[in-house]
This record gives structure tokens, sequence and C-alpha cells, in this order.
């Protein structure tokens, strides 16, 4: 089923390709057909393949986020505690990754490796081939809105481009229109407990969009929520998100939220954390939000993968 799933969007992508990548699909679509004795080999075309008849990166370019080698402890007088381990991976520009794991495996300590919080031990994080820095364009949401209270939403969503002597014209313009375009126009002159819960994230992420990052970092940011307003939400992010045309990377305990979002999802091992699993997603093209997929025929294979693999050193 995957493989005629991937062969009839192959056929589009092909009608729309030049000639260099109409050459390099056809390389990978052998390699998929002919390596399923090999697994590694196999993932690798597969997750290549995905990637490129989604649109989602250019295989001939350098990846837009890498992450290589990276391992990190936190130290006291007691000892240390080894966090993540030899931890490689990349993210294309435009790509939707998710990492899932174990409670304790070192996905917090992953993104804050990521946005620079934390300096690698060893290993190195490369965002556009460089060297990752602290000022380095990258948003992060967190588990909480963290809006303030004695602040209207609109003076909420300004205060990054505060502290960054950011409101020039062009800004004021652009918050304008990102409240219109994401439905809290009306609500602006509100304060962040007459909104719903919902509506709040939507606000929280809308503030780190006004700074405009160049990747997303995105911890738990639906835990929060009620189960209802959960899914209405993830399906706002992602519209969101790709409308915005943005690389994200979300850290979540949810499977199924992992699956309906992403591209692919990465799987940690227990701590010290490690790469255990990289899956990748094909679903049919009519099934475009979160919610959709849920609901398709190819989500619980997924599922039940994953969880397979999340329960397999337990």
């Amino acid at each position: 089923t995957g493989d005629l799933l991937i062969t009839n969007q192959l056929l589009y992508q092909l009608s729309h390709s030049s000639l260099p990548h109409l050459l390099y699909i056809f390389f990978l679509f052998w390699q998929l057909l002919f390596s399923k004795c090999l697994p590694e080999r196999f993932s690798h075309a597969y997750s290549t393949l995905t990637r490129v008849y989604l649109g989602k990166g250019d295989p001939l370019l350098k990846p837009f986020l890498e992450v290589r080698n990276v391992s990190y402890a936190y130290h006291t007088i007691t000892g240390e505690t080894p966090a993540v381990k030899n931890v490689s991976f990349h993210i294309d520009a435009g790509e939707f990754v998710s990492v899932i794991g174990p409670s304790g495996c070192g996905k917090s300590t992953l993104l804050s490796l990521i946005c620079g919080l934390l300096a690698p031990e060893q290993g190195e994080v490369l965002l556009n081939g460089k060297p990752i820095a602290k000022d380095a364009s990258v948003g992060y949401m967190l588990q909480k809105d963290h809006l303030f209270e004695w602040r209207t939403i609109r003076s909420n969503l300004l205060l990054g481009l505060e502290i960054q002597h950011g409101k020039t014209a062009e800004n004021l313009q652009r918050l304008d229109h990102l409240l219109e375009e994401y439905g809290l126009a009306t609500f602006a002159n509100k304060h962040p407990s007459e909104l719903s819960g919902g509506m709040r994230q939507r606000a929280a992420l809308i503030r780190t969009l006004l700074l405009n990052p160049e990747l997303l970092l995105l911890d738990e940011p639906f835990s929060a929520l009620d189960y209802q307003t959960r899914l209405h939400v993830c399906d706002d992010v992602a519209a969101i998100l790709k409308k915005e045309q943005k690389t994200a990377l979300l850290i979540t305990h949810d499977i199924a939220e992992a699956i309906s979002m992403s591209d692919r999802v990465l799987v940690l091992s227990a701590r010290p954390g490690t790469i255990q699993k990289e899956v990748s997603f094909a679903f049919p093209p009519e099934a475009r939000t979160p919610c959709e997929r849920r609901n398709t025929a190819e989500f619980p294979g997924y599922f039940n993968s994953l969880w397979k693999e999340l329960n397999s050193h337990e």
C-alpha cells in the first residue's frame, strides 16, 4: 500500500520536475523497489523520496538544520547525568519533524542545544551550514502560553519586538495582518483571561512568528489543552506553519499528534537519548490536516509501529 501510494504521487511529481530532479527521483525509486533486503538503505531511500515528492526540500542542497553526533550531560558535585548521546539528524527547509521518546530521555535538552541555550559537550549543531549561536533566528514555543494578564493580546504579542527594539511601522503592520489572518483581530484589545485556551495558544504562536524565526521549536505546546481543543489547535498550528512556510521541530509524548502533524518522526531511546528509529509518512494527498490524517487507512499502522518501537526496550 505504501509503495503504491508513493508510485501514484511520484507520477504527479515527475510531471512537474526538472531533468536533474527527475533523474534523482528515478534513482531513489529504484532504491526503494530493490533494496528492501537492506533495511537501512530502504529507510534512507524511503525518507528522502518522501521529502522530494512532497516538496519538503532539495536533496541537492545542504540540510537546513543539522545535528551532528551531539552529546550532553548535566554535572553536579555528586556526578554527572548523561542526557543525550551521539544524536545525529537533519531537517530540510519547510519540513515538520517530531521527536518522541520516554520521559527523561533528553527531548527538552535537545531543544535547548538546538536553540543555543546549551552548548554541546560533543558534536555540533548547524543552521544553514553554520554553527548555532544564541542570537540565531530560532523561535521557541513552550508548553504554556506565558501571556501577561495585565497586557492586552496586542501588547502581549508586541513583547518580543519591544525587547529587540523592533517596533517598526512594517512590523506593526505585519502584526495587524497576522491578527486578522488568524482570527484574533477582534480580540486584540482583550486580556488573556477573556480568551479560550486554543486562542491563547494561537496568540502565543503569532507572538513567536512575529519575530520571523527561520526555525520554530515546539516544546509540547498542546499538553495543557483538553483533548477536543488540542485537536483543533493542532489543525490551526499546522495550517499557520504551512502558510508561513516555516521549518518546525516538535517535542511531544503524544504519538498520534506526532504522526498527524509531521513529515517524519524521530524516536529517542531512554536516557541517555539516542536516535532509535526514524519514520517517514506517506498519506493520501487529500489528507491535508492533522485531523484528516488521523482518519486515513495508513494512520493505525504508523501508530502501532511507533508504539511498539517505544516499548521495545522496556
